[in-house]
């Protein structure tokens, strides 16, 4: 089985590193995949859930913000400002979280400060919708 080295690696410490057989990311233009002997390439991560399967076959699910990918040489670096397992999210929290950046949004704004509101509001949708789809898998 072909395997490429993933290191993910967030402000605050290494989520992962180790080998991996496949990535899937949300990219700026969807969701995107990569295997083992992708072409090197160097691309922006945008906030959501990365999902990627260990030589094993586990599968593993990370909610991160946004960030780097560079891939090169069987190598795959990505660097985000936050990486959390889906169980690891506060739902409670979240939810707060998107309710403030919703009230700042109609707020009268700076462009700066417009885009800061935004990038808290798609980080928040993107944490919650990864927690919530890990308790409902829990139900199943």
């Amino acid at each position: 089985m072909n395997t490429f080295t993933l290191k993910i690696t967030a402000c605050d410490r290494v989520f992962y590193e180790g080998e991996c057989v496949y990535l899937s990311f949300p990219g700026v233009d969807g969701s995107l995949g990569v295997m083992a002997h992708h072409q090197p390439m160097a691309t922006a991560v945008e906030n959501g859930e990365i999902k990627f399967r260990l030589p094993d076959g586990e599968e593993r699910h990370v909610i991160v913000s946004d960030g780097m990918m560079n891939v090169e040489n069987n190598r795959v670096d990505i660097l985000a400002f936050s990486a959390e397992r889906p169980d690891e999210i506060d739902i409670k929290a979240a939810e707060r979280e998107l309710e403030i950046a919703r009230e700042q949004l109609q707020q009268k704004q700076s462009l700066i400060e417009y885009n800061l509101s935004s990038a808290s509001m798609a980080r928040a949708m993107a944490r919650l919708s990864g927690a919530r789809k890990l308790k409902s898998d829990d139900k199943l």
